[in-house]
């Protein structure tokens, strides 16, 4: 017991840092050993690029509460932050127990958890999520149309990481379908809302989509990490995954009757290399600013 709240801020005990979202390793119990013919280097990098999806994402969503049109879906927009950011910290933290040498050095003794210390102290440079994930938020239209598009690519990729030759990558694909398929519900009921309402929610709908869909290819563009782990058995080449999206994907925009847009190529380097939009960069110095000023802080 501290005599001021401040006594406490500055410590070694990792049991009470400041900035995690829960206290106890989130793979505590879990044989996390690397399965016989993965690269580690290779399984953690995959790691990083699938949690840092779901952390900038959860990121963007969070900002909506208090902002949404209707409470309902205030709390809906809230608790799919939350199932990502779930997702983000099992992903971040399977990718520093296979790799120790990917999580960002700390002064010794820092309490810092090493899936907190891959979200608060890594540059925009070291993130690798598709930059769908990280461009600002617009309207409801917008996240709309952003959750749709992402939510329907990651579950077709989950629903078949489930086989994952690593059990942890399984385990936590086979969390993340039950989560994500409630998002693309949700999203897809709203995308045809919006498209069938009024005059006004059909162009915001269809003007959401024309800024977002150049980023559509990026969600299906294998990186050599991803081909590799999809050959080892432990990954999936998002690729092959593209042409049953896009089923899913057409039905909606029938059902809404809104016309697919023509693709647009993503060419040279992607979020997945470590290119971002400068929007990345903005919004980290907020998520991270805390978590930098005090990095030894303790509740």
């Amino acid at each position: 017991m501290n005599d001021s709240v401040y006594d406490g801020l500055l410590g070694g005990d990792s049991s009470q840092w400041a900035f995690g979202t829960d206290f106890e390793d989130p793979l505590a119990g879990v044989d996390t050993s690397v399965p016989a013919g993965i690269d580690a280097a290779e399984l953690a990098a995959y790691c990083l690029m699938l949690g840092d999806d779901t952390l900038v994402l959860s990121q963007r969503l969070s900002e909506w509460c208090s902002r949404a049109p209707e409470l309902e879906e205030d709390i809906a927009l809230a608790n799919m932050a939350l199932d990502l950011l779930g997702q983000a910290r099992l992903l971040l933290a399977r990718a520093a127990a296979a790799d120790p040498a990917c999580v960002p050095s700390l002064p010794a003794g820092s309490p810092v958890p090493d899936e907190d210390a891959l979200a608060f102290f890594r540059d925009a440079g070291q993130f690798r999520n598709v930059r769908m994930a990280e461009v600002p938020n617009g309207d409801f239209a917008h996240v709309v149309v952003r959750l749709l598009l992402f939510s329907n690519a990651r579950l077709a990729i989950l629903s078949r990481l489930r086989d994952s030759a690593d059990a942890v990558l399984a385990a936590v694909a086979a969390k993340g379908v039950k989560e994500l398929t409630y998002h693309r519900d949700w999203a897809g009921r709203w995308f045809v809302t919006c498209a069938q309402g009024t005059e006004e929610s059909r162009r915001r709908l269809i003007d959401a989509l024309g800024m977002l869909w150049p980023l559509y290819d990026e969600l299906f563009a294998a990186h050599p990490v991803e081909r590799s782990l999809a050959a080892a058995g432990a990954g999936v080449d998002p690729e092959t995954v593209r042409a049953e999206a896009d089923v899913v994907l057409d039905q909606v925009f029938a059902v809404a009757d809104v016309p697919r847009p023509p693709l647009v190529g993503v060419r040279g380097r992607t979020g997945r290399d470590g290119l971002h939009t400068e929007a990345l960069s903005l919004m980290l110095a907020e998520m991270q600013v805390v978590a930098r000023a005090h990095p030894s802080g303790r509740w």
